[in-house]
């Protein structure tokens, strides 16, 4: 549940608004490429957790598994290697990107600068604010049931659902492309129930206090998440890269 949620958020990257004929009344979809319609589904796979950081993407099993030809995903792979989600290396191949320190630290100073404000000036009633507190629901619903991926699924929704307090679609855009990115720094650190379970409560705590149209106090509470959320990952984070 918690990862459907997520999943549908992500589709901003890819997928074009419907646009309405005024003469006709009817509605048309802009029309996406074979190739980027095969990397949205391999997005949605970093974004469900499927694919995790380091993971090799064989040619021959892909194209069989999404039914394209290998130039097709090739193509794909080129895309994705532009957005930073792939890394190509000589003689081995193509693998989902690993992230460094220093792109964890960007990516929770990118979060601070446009979550908080976003949170800080909403409306209680705006539809976000439900769309955050389904999210809580479902990582609720996610952990009782013991899947931690789900929960992970779901902090991500419930992010995103901070940016559609914005009401900026490109903005919304950008953040899907940082979700890909957390997920991976989620991924890299093998403990999902470690990583999130600090966490649940205080995403309910926040759309709490939106709710109760605390939105200063509840964008407060939201930063001192995410500086806790950064100094707790990259802790995680230099255990792990110790160990290897």
């Amino acid at each position: 549940m918690g990862g459907k949620t997520a999943l549908a958020a992500s589709k901003q990257k890819t997928d074009g608004a419907k646009s309405v004929d005024r003469t006709s009344g009817a509605s048309s979809e802009p029309t996406l490429t074979l190739a980027e319609t095969v990397a949205s589904r391999i997005r949605e796979k970093v974004v469900s957790g499927k694919l995790t950081p380091g993971s090799h993407l064989s040619e021959l099993t892909l194209s069989e598994e999404m039914q394209v030809s290998r130039n097709t995903l090739r193509e794909v792979f080129r895309l994705l290697t532009q957005e930073g989600l792939l890394r190509y290396e000589a003689n081995r191949g193509v693998f989902v990107s690993t992230p460094s320190m220093s792109t964890i630290i960007d990516i929770y100073r990118i979060r601070r600068f446009i979550e908080c404000p976003a949170l800080a000036n909403a409306h209680p009633r705006h539809p976000g604010a439900k769309n955050m507190r389904a999210a809580v629901e479902a990582a609720h619903q996610c952990q009782e049931a013991g899947d931690w991926l789900g929960v992970g699924s779901a902090d991500i929704a419930f992010h995103a659902a901070i940016i559609e307090l914005a009401d900026s679609p490109r903005l919304s855009g950008f953040y899907a492309q940082i979700a890909l990115e957390l997920r991976l720094v989620f991924g890299l650190l093998q403990d999902p129930e470690f990583l999130h379970s600090p966490f649940i409560d205080q995403n309910r705590s926040i759309v709490t206090q939106l709710e109760s149209g605390k939105a200063a106090d509840a964008a407060d509470t939201l930063e001192a998440y995410l500086v806790q959320a950064e100094r707790f990952i990259l802790g995680a984070y230099a255990r792990v890269s110790s160990s290897r």
